[in-house]
């Protein structure tokens, strides 16, 4: 069974991120058990803080960790603020992109996507995170750009984006997901 871990980058209780990355889970629980799904929730890091990481550092760093390490892909949802990733998400990826050369993010594959309540989704957000993803070493997927426009018109009750169109263009997300962690570790996954 293979493993992907989620990443919300917002922290807001509704989340139109969020909902994708849920749309997404429900998506790969489709696949009959093929993937394992955890989620990182970046609400529960303190401040990136030297000082602190000492040893395996704070316990929720140690749990944030030790699941990107057992995953086998993660999948990042951001929205845009002021045109990048917002502060709670980069804070998570200092985190995360330690200990230096041997971080959990270090050659995991990570499939990246936007979704905002502006007409084009985020996108603008999107270099500026594979940036600092590419520096923490992070093997960014090839996948067709995901930026989910108008998101807070598409949230249904359950907290799934149910919108033809959108659902496709995450299904395109997660079959370059599941395709990168066949050829990235070797994971069997039943076709």
């Amino acid at each position: 069974m293979a493993r992907i871990v989620v990443v919300s980058g917002s922290l807001r209780r509704h989340s139109v991120n969020s909902a994708a990355l849920t749309t997404i889970r429900s998506i790969l629980d489709r696949r009959g058990g093929e993937f394992h799904t955890s989620e990182i929730r970046i609400a529960d890091l303190p401040y990136y803080n030297e000082d602190l990481d000492v040893g395996s550092g704070p316990a929720a760093v140690r749990a944030a960790r030790g699941l990107l390490i057992a995953a086998d892909a993660a999948i990042i949802s951001t929205p845009s603020y002021n045109g990048a990733m917002t502060g709670a998400l980069k804070n998570a990826l200092d985190w995360l992109s330690r200990p230096w050369k041997e971080s959990p993010l270090s050659c995991k594959p990570v499939a990246l996507l936007t979704a905002s309540p502006g007409i084009y989704g985020g996108a603008d957000a999107q270099p500026d995170t594979r940036r600092v993803l590419e520096r923490c070493g992070a093997v960014l997927i090839d996948h067709a750009r995901a930026a989910i426009g108008n998101a807070e018109f598409l949230v249904g009750r359950d907290g799934t984006i149910t919108e033809p169109s959108v659902v496709a263009e995450l299904e395109g997300l997660v079959e370059a997901t599941v395709a990168a962690v066949r050829g990235h570790h070797r994971v069997p996954v039943a076709a």
